[in-house]
């Protein structure tokens, strides 16, 4: 998971850049890039650490250009720590591409050695991102016939690219001297969407990022998502140009996405996200109170932030008082996106401290997004037992997480995951809970596509069934000794 955005605008677009990583930094923490293009000229500056610690004033004053691309990284492919994973990433021919890229691939293995075998193209790091953007190069160097580059032969480029490709990818790139192409992979497993707003002089300006609360914030229309193997060109001019790429396309968004990954204030593929939690709490109300006696809850608390819509209904469907006994430290990350196990345990009590009044001597039921690892699960349980609870009931409102998730979220080990080789009463022992209740998964699929023209979702973290049908056990085994090793 990463976030992305690229800008095609008719004044600077430094600030513009900024501003968007800022709204997306919930995606990704490790590392930020920003690149800008002026001219036949690309201005970089790549940072570990957040938005708002890493730029510095002569960083913005040297990203000069009116077109510009920006990434937050959250690390699922290469290293956390290593400096040459930070996007985006940079090649000279042909014309000079600069990527970034939100997703995993697959068949790194295949593509790294095609790409020296047979293109005798030289990577520089083990990031899948500088694998898509040689890919990329690779194909679009082939598809070239004239002087000048037409919109035609990027699209051709794309359709190379969505051939040789397996897994997921929304993908944004400058292309030196003509203007930004984005492109999302056939089955729209990472969301791209795609805005547009007017200058004094009534000029289009462009954007096209992870989560359409840039477009909000920034005062664009949210004119549609990219498709599913859609490609969309934007010349430096701000004329638009798209193209579908792929050969057979479905729209299968991630579901983690919608259970924690997003803002709230985001729409993706039409879908609120807020209105997703909303009806993911009502459901796994309704579950509560087929398995527990809700009588004997006193009151209802959410894991703070991703779980407060769900905690919210949940508490009003069964009745039962809505209560905040945990306050958040908005100066910690995300302990799920942090890298290392270690980082994450020793962060949840820095990020979170119990309020006593509000636990002692009750019945809490606590609500949380999801439970993965188990480690911040099992820390909360024993923070409301130190703060007074007398009884600690756990309910998640996404399903038992049991298989690795292999499209761009950090969970790759099924020896990680909590859920993977329990029953839910051994989970309930594990992170300390008197009881503990899951989503169904049929549940979160009607949550999330309630009212919707999606038909299809990515649950394979829930149910093991991957949507490209490309995963093999094979590739699982050889992830999980790459991950440990």
């Amino acid at each position: 998971m990463c976030g992305i955005v690229g800008h095609v605008s008719t004044s600077l677009v430094n600030q513009q850049i900024y501003d968007s990583l800022l709204l997306l930094q919930h995606r990704g923490q490790d590392s930020t890039g920003i690149a800008t293009a002026e001219g036949n000229t690309f201005h970089m500056v790549k940072l570990k650490g957040q938005v708002r610690e890493g730029y510095r004033t002569r960083d913005m004053r040297n990203l000069l250009g009116n077109v510009g691309l920006g990434h937050v990284r959250y690390a699922t492919s290469g290293s956390a720590k290593s400096e040459d994973e930070v996007q985006p990433f940079y090649v000279n021919a042909p014309y000079g591409l600069v990527l970034v890229h939100n997703g995993n691939l697959t068949n790194t293995r295949e593509l790294t050695d095609e790409l020296f075998n047979i293109d005798r193209r030289h990577l520089n790091s083990s990031s899948d991102t500088e694998l898509l953007l040689n890919v990329l190069a690779h194909a679009l160097q082939d598809q070239i016939s004239g002087a000048d580059l037409t919109p035609d032969e990027l699209f051709d480029a794309v359709a190379e690219v969505h051939r040789r490709v397996e897994g997921s990818y929304a993908a944004i790139t400058l292309v030196s001297g003509y203007g930004m192409l984005a492109f999302r992979d056939p089955f729209g497993i990472r969301p791209l969407v795609l805005g547009r707003r007017y200058d004094e002089a009534g000029r289009e300006e462009w954007v096209v990022a992870s989560e359409s609360l840039v477009l909000d914030s920034g005062g664009y229309e949210v004119v549609r998502d990219v498709e599913p193997g859609e490609a969309i060109f934007i010349t430096n001019a701000g004329r638009m140009y798209s193209r579908q790429c792929a050969e057979e396309t479905t729209l299968a968004p991630c579901s983690f996405e919608y259970v924690y990954l997003a803002r709230p204030d985001s729409t993706m593929s039409g879908i609120s996200v807020y209105d997703t939690r909303l009806r993911m709490g009502e459901k796994l109300a309704r579950k509560i109170e087929r398995e527990l006696d809700v009588s004997e809850i006193d009151v209802v608390m959410p894991i703070p932030d991703s779980a407060r819509p769900a905690a919210m209904q949940l508490a009003q469907t069964l009745g039962i008082p809505y209560r905040e006994g945990f306050y958040k430290n908005r100066y910690v990350g995300r302990t799920f996106i942090m890298p290392g196990q270690k980082a994450r345990k020793k962060s949840v009590r820095q990020k979170l401290n119990a309020l006593p009044s509000e636990f002692q001597g009750k019945n809490v039921l606590l609500v949380d997004d999801s439970i993965v690892r188990g480690t911040t699960s099992k820390e909360i349980v024993e923070m409301a037992r130190w703060a007074g609870a007398k009884k600690v009931v756990f309910a998640s409102a996404a399903p038992p997480v049991r298989y690795p998730h292999v499209y761009g979220i950090n969970m790759p080990t099924r020896g990680e995951l909590v859920a993977s080789a329990r029953t839910v009463e051994e989970v309930a022992s594990v992170i300390g809970a008197d009881a503990l209740v899951y989503q169904d998964v049929d549940d979160l699929f009607a949550a999330i596509t309630d009212g919707s023209n999606v038909t299809q979702l990515d649950l394979s973290c829930f149910t093991g069934e991957y949507v490209t049908g490309t995963v093999t056990p094979e590739y699982l085994a050889w992830l999980e000794t790459a991950q440990t090793s």
